[in-house]
């Protein structure tokens, strides 16, 4: 049997994904019609592009046994002969599945069709945008719904002054009322993006050689702009399926029934080109409600399209604004609540006996959004004041047919069950039920879930502490401790395990700074940090100097050289620009070291929880793209942050422009130059899971950014639990990003004083570990394969040469 899909869009992707994981036997060949040349990717997170998200990181992974024809659109449907046409050939089917979207609405405005006027619909269409806006400085969007206010926060990002043109009296017309317009309008135009109100525009004009356009508004306003956005709205794509006979509706739609089945019994159409009992839907959750159905239909289930929940939950321009239900009826009873000082807005719509929850609107704090969409055409979870201002979310019960997740229609009774199968957190809640894993709204309602469940993560560290990692810290802070033995007395019991030794001693490091190996300390350290060198799998350990932003004269290059053939090490550039010597047996370590620190070299904490490498390009010094010194800020941050002791490693790199050659948004923290500064982005890793780095602040002055990133370090080793990498540090804060920028940029705790204290204290007592061995007596002589016979090499360590260097013999791996 034969699929074939038209449209390759977020819905078809849903749908190729629901069949295919119906059908592992692979019963139905699927087949899919791409009309643009890349693979489906997120637009609902179509913005983040301009907030450094790659388009790759923004497309989806295709199912196996898929046959996806990209840049091949479908052309014609021979209906009677069951074959789709493009300009390649013919494909034959058993079913059609229709997803072809939607496309922008472009208003019949003179001079709308000139070079410098845009739509906001595809990456293609970001991409023509970014690169018209170099150099511009204002731009213009019209439209302020939904995607007008995106787009607009994309022109802001890019540099522009910005105008935003709405023809209704307010902006998002369609979702908040004219008290929550008003509140949204504050917020935007604080943000310095002009709002015309009230005002269609009329025409466009080229104003001058140069390109600048004017826009003319119905009001007799004049808006001059180097760019425009068109952003006022969707139109179904129904063209294909018109062209063939099939019914569509009367403002456009493929019309279809409840099986979301057309007029012919073997076509489908499924999302924005779908219209259902008159309504098209421009949102994605009623279009993976029509995918699940088709493909369930596809295999033998009966399944009905169940509806649309059209609420809507976003952040735009920075401002949270939601919208669910039956938010505009102005015929039922409301409850208001109107905070203008802290430019809060919450409505709830209730039945005229005010028992069952009919819709609402949430500007400014739409954080009992979750529950109240999860609530509706029910009784109110609780008091309306309390959730209108936010309290009292976590004792709220819902029934188990409330749907939590709209975007994946999965009940409050299906995680419920999730949690006794022994989904324990949210990853799992993600993972089994897909919750969560679309738009995210209701990822807050999840961990509320599993809080009344009983799911709660133990704090404490380990058996021997109740406290966890972040208390501990606190409190060898403030109560100035500075022994294991006497946090262990006082706080713990026991005496202390391989989780809480090492986790204490990263926190005394970070604290105080003193050589790690010194008394009682040496005893607490893990394996690599108990030699200063990481281990290896035969025994030998390797020995990584420092290379501050990858950047080496000739003679420290030459001296490297020297020790690796005197020593007869293995050597190898690693990807943190610096150079590995492996197979160092440990009695010789003490001796490297001494020849690297007389070379001008020093640790480079390869073997420790702690800063890595900041990575480089060369940055404006060298490259002809490049629009900052990244070269030169690499080696200043590198040598600032050396040493620093934290709860897990700490990668870093510095790009000198927006081409990323240093792969700065793979790192804990990286820097990509502006031609205004540095944007500096957190929480990216590679390794088992790798995730790319968010943007947390733009266009930094080289001062503010190192400021910025001092805090955000130093706030980390703080609160972090142990083991925890900056990504899943972040993603844990309650408020994430935003949260993390209020207490670091905005100091909403008021601890940045203290923050920067505790980095210029590191600063200031930094030394270097394997100079400080080596100038020691006593230190140096731990150092010894044998504590018995210290001149004496371990006899088990042995050597073949491969491709001109050592490589070791593993007893029992090779001959």
């Amino acid at each position: 049997m034969k699929v074939v899909v038209v449209g390759h869009g977020m819905v078809g992707h849903r749908f190729v994904e629901a069949l295919r994981s119906r059908d592992p036997g692979g019963r139905w060949q699927v087949t899919v019609l791409a009309e643009e040349g890349r693979s489906a990717y997120d637009r609902v997170r179509l913005s983040a592009y301009f907030d450094g998200v790659s388009a790759d990181e923004l497309t989806y992974a295709m199912p196996e046994g898929v046959d996806l024809r990209l840049g091949e659109p479908a052309t014609a449907i021979d209906r009677a002969a069951r074959k789709v046409r493009t300009g390649r050939g013919e494909y034959d089917y058993d079913v059609l599945v229709l997803a072809t979207g939607s496309s922008a609405f472009v208003p019949p405005i003179s001079g709308v069709d000139q070079a410098g006027v845009f739509v906001y619909r595809t990456l293609d269409d970001l991409e023509a945008i970014r690169d018209h806006a170099r150099g511009r400085e204002v731009g213009a969007v019209i439209g302020g719904g939904l995607l007008g206010l995106e787009a607009a926060n994309a022109l802001r990002l890019l540099g522009l002054r910005t105008h935003v043109i709405e023809f209704a009296p307010r902006l998002m017309p369609a979702q908040v009322d004219e008290a929550g317009g008003a509140v949204l309008r504050r917020y935007v135009e604080d943000l310095g993006v002009r709002v015309h109100a009230g005002a269609g525009t009329t025409a466009i004009r080229q104003t001058s050689p140069t390109g600048r356009l004017g826009l003319t508004l119905s009001d007799g306003a004049h808006v001059p702009a180097d760019i425009v956005v068109v952003a006022a709205g969707i139109r179904p794509r129904d063209e294909l399926a018109r062209s063939a006979g099939l019914p569509t509706g009367a403002r456009g739609g493929v019309v279809v029934d409840a099986a979301c089945r057309t007029g012919d019994p073997a076509i489908y159409a499924i999302g924005e080109c779908a219209e259902v009992d008159g309504r098209c839907y421009g949102l994605v959750a009623p279009g993976y409600a029509m995918a699940e159905v088709v493909a369930d239909r596809l295999l033998g289930g009966a399944a009905e399209f169940p509806g649309a929940d059209t609420s809507t939950k976003l952040k735009l321009l920075g401002v949270d604004v939601a919208s669910f239900g039956d938010a505009l009826r102005d015929d039922l009873l409301d409850i208001v609540y109107l905070d203008p000082a802290n430019g809060r807005y919450a409505k709830l719509v209730l039945s005229d006996d005010a028992q069952t929850l009919l819709g609402g609107i949430l500007v400014g704090d739409a954080s009992a959004y979750p529950t109240l969409r999860a609530s509706i055409g029910g009784p109110l979870p609780g008091h309306p004041l309390a959730l209108l201002a936010g309290d009292a979310q976590a004792d709220v019960a819902l029934p188990a047919d409330a749907q939590v997740c709209s975007c994946n229609a999965v009940t409050q009774g299906q995680v419920v069950a999730a949690i006794a199968e022994g989904c324990a957190d949210v990853p799992a809640l993600k993972e089994c039920t897909r919750a969560g894993t679309s738009c995210g709204s209701c990822v807050p309602l999840l961990k509320q879930i599993l809080k009344q469940q009983g799911v709660a993560a133990s704090k404490a560290l380990c058996e021997h502490f109740e406290h966890s990692r972040a208390e501990l810290f606190d409190i060898v802070r403030i109560r100035g401790i500075h022994t294991f033995s006497q946090l262990i007395t006082e706080h713990g019991r026991g005496r202390g395990c391989d989780v809480c030794k090492p986790t204490v001693a990263s926190i005394l490091a970070s604290l105080h700074n003193d050589y790690i190996l010194e008394g009682e300390q040496a005893a607490l350290q893990d394996t690599n940090d108990h030699f200063l060198a990481n281990i290896q799998r035969n025994g030998t350990y390797s020995v990584i100097p420092r290379v501050p932003g990858g950047e080496i004269t000739p003679e420290k290059l030459i001296a490297i050289g020297e020790v690796a053939r005197d020593f007869q090490l293995y050597t190898k550039i690693t990807g943190g620009q610096r150079i590995d010597l492996l197979g160092a047996r440990v009695e010789q370590l003490p001796e490297i070291w001494a020849r690297l620190v007389a070379a001008g070299f020093e640790s480079g904490h390869a073997y420790g929880k702690a800063l890595r490498t900041v990575k480089s390009c060369v940055g404006s010094t060298w490259c002809r793209y490049g629009v900052q010194d990244s070269a030169g800020l690499a080696v200043e941050l590198e040598l600032r942050y050396r040493g620093l002791r934290a709860p897990h490693k700490l990668k870093s790199a510095v790009s000198g422009c927006a081409r990323e050659c240093a792969e700065a948004r793979g790192k804990d923290f990286g820097i990509i130059a502006t031609d205004n500064g540095w944007n500096l982005y957190v929480g990216g890793n590679g390794g088992f899971r790798p995730r790319h780095a968010d943007l947390l602040a733009s266009d930094l002055s080289t001062e503010d950014l190192i400021r910025v990133v001092d805090r955000f370090l130093m706030f980390y080793i703080r609160t972090a639990d142990r083991l925890q990498r900056t990504s899943a540090w972040i993603e844990g804060l309650e408020g994430g990003l935003d949260y993390l920028r209020a207490v670091i940029v905005e100091d909403s705790l008021g601890i940045a004083g203290e923050l920067d204290a505790q980095m210029a204290h590191h600063i200031s007592s930094y030394s270097d570990e394997w100079k400080a061995t080596v100038e020691d007596p006593e230190r140096l002589a731990r150092f010894v394969s044998f504590v018995n016979a210290p001149g004496t090499p371990d006899p088990t360590i042995s050597f073949v040469s491969e491709r001109g260097q050592p490589v070791p013999v593993v007893l029992g791996a090779r001959s």
